[in-house]
């Protein structure tokens, strides 16, 4: 049987505010380092920010960080977070 699980996200919440900011709330589960995880990254335009996606101060892998950054924009950029 194979027990190898892979990266997944959850959106939790978001909420727009003034000035073109989104903040989206998630949870999920790091392959890389098998933990579950959750947190918040700020959109401002069409720019993703938060300590999630940053490389030096990320608790995700490094995988799983990009993992984030791109169903976030894929469903920032299909306008889920109107």
């Amino acid at each position: 049987m194979n027990d190898k699980h892979n990266h997944d996200v959850t959106i939790i919440d978001f909420m727009k505010t003034g000035h073109n900011t989104c903040f989206v709330k998630v949870s999920g589960f790091d392959a890389g380092i098998e933990k579950k995880f959750e947190g918040e990254v700020k959109f401002v335009g069409d720019v993703p920010y938060g300590d999630l996606l940053h490389p030096q101060r990320s608790h995700l892998s490094g995988s799983c960080s990009e993992f984030v950054r791109s169903v976030l924009m894929h469903k920032y950029n299909e306008g889920q977070f109107e």
